[in-house]
């Protein structure tokens, strides 16, 4: 009977072995190439998702932009993708960014408002807010009028816009506490 009870000490041996190796593989993996940058964060849901963006198009889900439900927000694309469960693109679009651009990394959704007017003077809608960078607010809204004014590169704006229609799916979706990934 000593020798089976060894035998089987030494079998679930190997398997939590195996079982611990392969979880650090998948956790190392899973580490964000931004990770270390300022504003980055270190949280689990800074993996990677998607395809690349030369495979399928540039509308595609980009290579490292998360896990889990999240906005994905592409500083060099100007394009959103409101992402579900399952890395399901649920929505994207393109966006006209202010003059003042978040540091690549993860965020969440900090406050929200459904009108108000921009630093700009436009008259907006759907305020998703989720950081600041010297005391400019960074988020996504919608101008009321359904315009799409260029940003003036002399006022500090940090207004990211979108289209009513994009604006309307976006605050349905990016509700308080919601993951907003900026990416190069």
């Amino acid at each position: 009977m000593a020798g089976s009870s060894s035998g089987f000490v030494v079998g679930l041996t190997v398997a939590a072995l195996a079982t611990v190796g392969f979880l650090a593989y998948q956790a190392s993996a899973g580490v964000h190439a931004d990770l270390g940058k300022p504003g980055a964060s270190s949280s689990p849901e800074a993996g990677t998702a998607g395809a690349p963006h030369a495979q399928q198009g540039p509308a595609a889900l980009p290579v490292a932009s998360g896990a889990g439900e999240r906005v994905v927000y592409s500083l060099g694309a100007d394009r959103v993708w409101l992402v579900g469960a399952g890395d399901m693109v649920k929505r994207t679009f393109r966006v006209t960014p202010g003059s003042v651009d978040p540091a690549p990394g993860v965020y969440s959704v900090t406050s929200r408002s459904s009108a108000v007017t921009g630093t700009d003077g436009t008259p907006i809608e759907h305020v998703v807010r989720f950081t600041d960078v010297d005391g400019i607010t960074i988020g996504f809204s919608a101008p009321v009028d359904g315009s799409a004014p260029q940003p003036n590169p002399a006022v500090k704006t940090g207004g990211i816009r979108e289209s009513r229609a994009d604006g309307n799916a976006m605050w349905e979706f990016a509700t308080i506490g919601r993951t907003v990934a900026v990416i190069p």
